[in-house]
């Protein structure tokens, strides 16, 4: 298979360090995906390359994802004002945030009632600050996961309306609540749904605006936006009907940029696709961070280790999983606090228990985790289309996280289902080709589930626990076509062949110049070829770190995360030669212009 690469090495590279060279013979990966290089035309990196002064390299990257020449220097540096949408083309909200402004000019109290994740947080800590920045009174209600679960109530509609709201808007929950928003009203509550799930069937009669780019009617295309996301949207329609009509003409209007950084935390932590709108979002709000932003963030990524300039890395796997920590094993209103309050000593105080908190779940999540695959490993599930795996007592706030280590370990898809008693709560993952919230939400039609939804690659449950083992049979019965065709057809994009040379800081920061990456934009992957591990050593108990030499004696440091005992693990540790694929990074331990490469799959060189 040939490649076309740019024409010129990238700035300080040799032709050695990032070669136009086809991917070399190898036996089947360890992961079982097959390398595909990724498409790039020659004429078209170069037109990028001499459009916007980009290395060869940035140019390869960006025109193998369709990036054109006239549009290479906006991606690159994306300003809102280019790319952010009139609000309005959402569907309903006009009439949202005409009637947030009446209830600001004319006194209105108005309550918030937010999921207890990361977005649904991020979400109300949006608006939160914006009613503050305006002198407007808010108050906020988030649910104990534990105790009410997802999605409002009556019961907690009623406790906002005792503390004075008489406008009620829901973040990244409210869509399908079709029963409490219609008591809501009977009990004289306007209730406006900011959301992004997905909806089967049409908004809730009771609402007074729903505003969610999964509407069926809703034709604004913003589909990538998170629930956080749609947030911003809504102050942004806010902030622009109270300047209309004068509210802003004795008070100072907010800096609405101050509150992107918490857009783009939803985002990152509710893994929408990194395109469009939401890609520039976050971009910006990496750079709202930056430059301060919110202190509550800043403290717990000072806590959490972050170091250098911000980045996706930092909001979804350190600051994210702190907050997600408050709403999984305690209650959101602290990750909430913290988002909000001014308070120095207090931040340090939250930042410092939410840190703690995370520890405390990750032990559980390992407990939770060990069950689990004792369970797969021990009754051949890994050998099904899809798992299903049930524990009397395994914590509903970490089921989600094991359904996602299962997923990425056997390739397929997964749900971990809690029980308690008679009735358990589940969390699936799924892979890519196979729907499980179609699946879900059939079975939810046919009686097996109490309830149940979701999207394509996740979903959520509630069964009864003598239901699971028909639930399962069923679930394998009707997604192992999807699941068969899915597995034999899994390809892992390979971006370029380099050498260890290649693997610097310099490297690494010229390749994050095309981000910030994620879904539907995935961080570039590389490949060395023909390489032998040296020094290899076990690190953290399931990582391995190494050296890679190359035939001609060059090498790069390198980590593998979770591969003790995998294939990838046992390939490294052989002593053969393989190809390696992975992504680079700088080494902030070693400093300097260092690198490391991640490896994220390995092959026996032929």
């Amino acid at each position: 298979m040939e490649s076309n690469n740019p024409k010129h090495p990238a700035d300080g590279e040799s032709d050695h360090q990032f070669g136009a060279i086809s991917l070399p013979a190898m036996t089947l990966t360890a992961s079982g995906r097959r390398w595909v290089l990724a498409p790039c035309d020659d004429a078209a990196a170069l037109a990028i390359e001499d459009a916007c002064g980009c290395s060869p390299l940035v140019a390869r990257i960006l025109s193998a994802r369709g990036v054109k020449a006239g549009e290479a220097a906006s991606y690159l540096d994306p300003k809102l004002r280019d790319f952010l949408p009139d609000p309005d083309v959402l569907a309903d909200m006009s009439q949202a945030a005409a009637r947030l402004a009446d209830a600001v000019i004319d006194g209105i109290s108005v309550g918030v009632f937010g999921d207890y994740d990361v977005d649904g947080t991020s979400a109300a800590a949006i608006l939160k600050g914006y009613f503050d920045a305006i002198g407007a009174p808010l108050c906020v209600y988030l649910p104990d996961r534990m105790l009410e679960g997802y999605g409002p109530t009556l019961e907690a509609f009623l406790k906002l309306k005792e503390q004075g709201a008489d406008i009620i808007v829901t973040v990244d929950c409210g869509a399908a609540a079709h029963e409490p928003i219609t008591g809501a009203a009977r009990h004289g509550l306007e209730v406006i749904v900011f959301d992004h799930h997905q909806m089967d069937g049409p908004p809730p009669e009771g609402a007074y605006a729903v505003v969610n780019p999964n509407r069926r009617d809703d034709t604004s295309g913003l589909t990538d936006l998170s629930a956080a996301g749609v947030a911003f949207m809504g102050v942004v329609a806010l902030n622009r009907n109270l300047r209309a009509r004068g509210y802003f003409e004795n008070r100072p209007e907010p800096d609405l940029r101050s509150f992107l950084d918490l857009t783009a935390l939803g985002l990152v932590c509710d893994v929408m696709p990194m395109t469009g709108l939401a890609r520039v979002l976050t971009a910006q709000g990496l750079k709202v961070l930056d430059s301060g932003g919110n202190a509550g963030l800043r403290t717990l990524g000072k806590r959490a280790g972050s170091k250098g300039r911000a980045s996706v890395y930092d909001l979804g796997f350190l600051i994210g999983p702190r907050i997600n920590a408050a709403g999984r094993i305690g209650h959101a209103q602290l990750a909430f606090d913290l988002l909000t309050t001014q308070d120095t000593d207090r931040q340090n105080a939250l930042a410092e228990r939410l840190h703690l908190m995370n520890a405390e779940r990750q032990v559980i999540e390992r407990d939770v985790q060990s069950d689990a695959i004792a369970q797969v490993e021990g009754n051949a599930l890994h050998q099904k289309a899809v798992i299903v795996v049930a524990g009397e007592g395994w914590h509903p706030g970490v089921i989600g996280i094991v359904a996602g280590r299962l997923k990425d370990k056997y390739d397929r898809p997964v749900i971990v289902i809690g029980l308690d008693g008679e009735t358990g709560k589940g969390s699936g993952r799924s892979i890519t080709g196979v729907d499980l919230g179609a699946a879900i939400r059939a079975a939810r039609e046919r009686g097996l589930l109490i309830a149940g939804g979701g999207h394509a690659m996740a979903a959520g449950l509630t069964i009864a626990a003598d239901s699971v083992a028909e639930f399962a049979q069923t679930l394998n019965k009707e997604l192992a076509t999807d699941v068969d065709h899915a597995l034999s057809n899994r390809t892992r994009t390979i971006d370029a062949v380099i050498s260890p040379l290649a693997v610097t800081k310099t490297f690494s920061d010229q390749v994050a110049l095309a981000g910030p990456y994620g879904p539907a934009n995935p961080e570039p992957v590389f490949v060395l070829t023909n390489v032998r591990t040296d020094f290899v050593k076990t690190v953290g108990e399931i990582h391995l770190s190494c050296n890679l030499v190359s035939e001609t004696g060059e090498a790069a440091r390198a980590i593998a995360f979770r591969v003790v005992g995998e294939p990838a693990g046992e390939l490294l540790k052989s002593g053969k030669r393989v190809h390696v694929a992975g992504r680079i990074k700088a080494d902030d331990w070693r400093g300097g212009d260092a690198g490391q490469f991640q490896i994220v799959d390995v092959a026996q060189a032929v």
